[in-house]
């Protein structure tokens, strides 16, 4: 079994090393990049990794095209902004010894947010399949939440993916301003609404499931903050939905 590790980019030169340096399971790296204006390129290929310029294609094909582009049909697709667990290199080193029978490889993301380790607020387990067959994997979401469908079943690893998430509170309000609108396009698109009932009650909702159900509240203030930021992604995304037209 022979893998290769996908990364697409854009400005990702203050994370990319960190992701670079924990591919040492993997025999290829991939980067493509959507016009990156910073060292984002040079740092790719000064770690051996083939860089290849595409526009962005959203979040899916542009992932897609990152496995098209591969040489071994096996892919390990990582973000910028994460990294491989020790243990989780040595598993996948592991499995290279072998065609495994499965579709695909699922196993857990660990969240760093505001400098500390989450382990609940619904953030960890989060487990996600981002070791794949190609042949009978491929991604769907174009907006929000994008994940690999696999044909066939995915087997369990152990090892964290180690996910390094907003580093200030401004870094987080930034992304869910992007996202938000990302996430009320996907509504509108596939002609979902929403309603004045939602936007006042989803927010204390989602807020009370974080920090209680999700045992936010183990998290110490980080799970307050996640918790009150889900809550207000909710809101965001139902006032977008709202206001939002069809192009």
């Amino acid at each position: 079994m022979r893998i290769s590790a996908t990364i697409v980019t854009l400005n990702e030169e203050r994370n990319l090393p960190r992701a670079l340096e924990s591919l040492t399971c993997v025999d290829e790296i991939v980067v493509i990049d959507s016009g990156s204006t910073d060292r984002t390129r040079e740092i790719a290929a000064r770690f051996g990794a083939r860089v290849i310029e595409q526009s962005w294609l959203g979040y899916a094909r542009q992932k897609d095209f990152a496995a098209a582009n591969a040489t071994h049909d096996w892919i390990l697709a990582i973000d910028a902004d994460e990294s491989l667990s020790e243990l989780l290199q040595a598993e996948i080193m592991a499995l290279r010894t072998s065609e495994p029978a499965a579709a695909g490889f699922r196993f857990p993301r660990r969240a760093q947010y505001l400098g500390g380790w989450i382990h609940h607020s619904g953030w960890y387990p989060d487990a996600k399949v981002r070791l794949y067959d190609r042949r009978r994997g491929r991604w769907v979401g174009d907006y929000v939440h994008e994940s690999v469908v696999i044909d066939g079943d995915a087997a369990d690893l152990t090892g964290d993916l180690h996910h390094f998430t907003c580093a200030s509170l401004e870094e987080h309000a930034g992304t869910m301003e992007r996202y938000t609108t990302l996430a009320a396009e996907e509504l509108r698109a596939q002609g979902r609404r929403s309603s004045a009932l939602r936007v006042i009650l989803s927010p204390p909702a989602t807020f009370l499931k974080t920090y209680f159900l999700q045992q936010g509240f183990r998290d110490g203030h980080r799970g307050y903050l996640i918790a009150k930021m889900a809550a207000r992604y909710v809101r965001l995304k139902h006032q977008k939905t709202r206001q939002t037209r069809p192009r």
